[in-house]
């Protein structure tokens, strides 16, 4: 059975990853989220990404996919452009980094800015590179009213929707707008919570509503593995060997109710 889970599972994002790697492929996990850097200015350099797939080999691993950053000084979606290009050059990277790695998209936070007319500048300008790439976009819930917006202006081999349960877990009606763009949905970040906080658990430890969600998957445009976005933070687990085994657990359970839900 197929599964991911975050790189940075034990709430650590920088620095060298592959003890982590080796413990999730020793957990039984056969592919990982790259989320590493994810809230940082960082490139990544020709050299480390090479590291990486070396690692990612030697562990028998591949790369799912990859969140890449909207960082605090290089921002794709800015008012001032010399800090909205480099925030373009920064997704440059990490689309240049998902297609070496072999992973086939990089999942983009939607900054809180006031204007939309930059995002749509930077969105224009990278679309032919990730086509060149094969990598596509996936916005990530927050707004979905606005990200289905922004689908409608875009074609879907280019942008498509990363549904994250925690986030959408917040808000009455995440479910209901993740049915509604279903069609375009080509990313999860999997992990509960209690509704009050994005709490990044493990899955089925809280009230996210996994009967429906399973079933909305399995009618979905997404076809890779259960992807889990769960750390050790809240999850009451110190023991990397333990919550690692819990995740896995929970992911091979959802993927057979997945499954199970397939028309």
């Amino acid at each position: 059975m197929m599964l991911s889970i975050t790189t940075d599972y034990a709430c650590v994002d920088k620095g060298d990853p592959s003890p982590y790697l080796r413990r999730i492929a020793d957990a039984g996990f056969t592919h990982v989220h790259w989320c590493h850097h994810w809230n940082t200015d960082f490139i990544y350099s020709r050299w480390e990404i090479a590291q990486i797939g070396r690692w990612l080999g030697e562990y028998g691993l591949k790369l799912l996919d990859l969140h890449a950053p909207v960082g605090p000084e290089k921002n794709w979606a800015a008012e001032k452009e010399w800090e909205r290009q480099a925030g373009v050059e920064l997704v440059r990277n990490r689309i240049e980094m998902t297609a070496r790695l072999g992973g086939d998209a990089i999942i983009m936070h939607l900054p809180n800015l006031p204007g939309w007319e930059p995002l749509r500048r930077s969105l224009d300008e990278l679309e032919s590179f990730a086509r060149s790439h094969g990598i596509r976009i996936a916005l990530e819930n927050g707004p979905l009213p606005v990200i289905a917006g922004w689908l409608a202006e875009y074609p879907p081999d280019y942008l498509g929707l990363c549904y994250d349960s925690g986030h959408g877990n917040l808000t009455a009606d995440g479910l209901d707008q993740l049915e509604r763009l279903k069609d375009r949905l080509i990313a999860v970040h999997l992990h509960d919570n209690d509704g009050t906080a994005d709490q990044h658990n493990l899955i089925f430890s809280g009230t996210v509503d996994w009967d429906r969600l399973a079933r909305i998957l399995a009618g979905s445009a997404y076809r890779k593995p259960i992807s889990s976005e769960s750390n050790m933070g809240h999850a009451g687990i110190s023991d990397e060997t333990i919550f690692l085994k819990k995740a896995l657990e929970a992911g091979e359970r959802l993927t057979a109710m997945v499954k199970e839900a397939i028309p």
